[in-house]
């Protein structure tokens, strides 16, 4: 069985926020070791050049990845690091998961639900930005998370999803009748259900009623203690179609490869990324009587088919 995370800033003590392609590589073994059989290494927000350099890196890693696939010198990967703090298992070039691309996690995003994300690089969506963002790197751009309720945001949706390029909705202030506006522009996923936007209201349902009550669109959910009640899973699991949940880790840097989940957060108690892998969340899903069909759906079959990468 496949098991893809299409939300991962890093790992075991490396993250996407790096000019070395090999910690790159390094993050794919650690995920290797975890289970995980491919990846969308996610950029966080920040200025158009210092995106376009993360990007970078990542495309020299992929390039590194094919090399050593096909038997040629994988220069990038010559060398590997020591792992970083936590990390359990020694991992190599052929244990590795496979990079699929990049998701951009902003810079069209609302400042006012920033969550751990810089929001003094958030851009209001443009063509123009979006153009000198991506371009050169169309190839490798899998998701996109974008606020709706920005100014002409409908409008780049509809050029991000025009590109082949899933636009998924997220720190975001969204009613529920702008998140449905952008469902109907060409989006197709919420980035982190519940987390970084507006919460469900008897009045006005928001961005995470629409995420639940779209049967047809994809949510992201961080399974890991910190991030969601239990309870709020379960009722995500109960409304959900099965193949339209996607359980992603949102791992960072200080993620550990180990079985112990503890709190990733600043001094002011805001969440900084996932505590666990998405194997971990599978495992501690299915011990408290979830599913274990539609939770194993939720990193396999419905990331492919988010990705088009086929049902598998």
């Amino acid at each position: 069985m496949k098991a893809i995370d299409v939300h991962t800033h890093g790992f075991g003590g490396y993250d996407t926020r790096t000019t070395d392609p090999e910690h790159i590589l390094a993050m794919a073994r650690l995920q290797a070791s975890q289970g995980v059989s491919d990846i969308v290494p996610t950029i966080y927000a920040g200025t158009i050049r210092v995106m376009r350099e993360n990007m970078a890196v990542v495309r020299k890693a992929m390039e590194a990845q094919r090399s050593s696939a096909a038997g040629q010198p994988a220069h990038a990967a010559t060398a590997t690091p020591p792992l970083g703090p936590g990390a359990r298992h020694q991992t190599d070039d052929r244990a590795s998961a496979t990079i699929l691309g990049v998701h951009l996690e902003g810079p069209f995003l609302n400042p006012s639900r920033c969550g751990a994300l810089n929001a003094m690089t958030f851009l209001e969506p443009s063509e123009t930005g979006f153009r000198e963002l991506i371009e050169g790197f169309e190839d490798i751009v899998r998701i996109v998370t974008i606020a709706p309720e920005l100014p002409r945001a409908a409008q780049l949706i509809r050029t991000i999803a025009g590109k082949g390029i899933i636009a998924s909705l997220g720190h975001s202030e969204a009613s529920y009748e702008e998140a449905e506006t952008a469902w109907h522009a060409g989006a197709r996923g919420v980035t982190h259900l519940f987390n970084a936007m507006s919460g469900f209201h008897h009045r006005d349902p928001g961005l995470a009623g629409f995420g639940l009550l779209n049967p047809d669109m994809f949510v992201e959910v961080i399974a890991d203690p910190f991030h969601l009640h239990e309870a709020t899973l379960r009722m995500i699991f109960s409304l959900k179609r099965a193949n339209r949940i996607l359980l992603v880790s949102d791992s960072v840097r200080e993620t550990k490869a180990t079985p112990e989940a503890s709190e990733i957060a600043d001094p002011h108690g805001t969440l900084l990324g996932g505590s666990v892998g998405i194997l971990e969340a599978v495992e501690v899903l299915i011990g408290q009587g979830f599913d274990p069909a539609a939770v194993r759906l939720a990193i396999s079959a419905n990331p492919a088919q988010y990705l088009h990468l086929g049902v598998t």
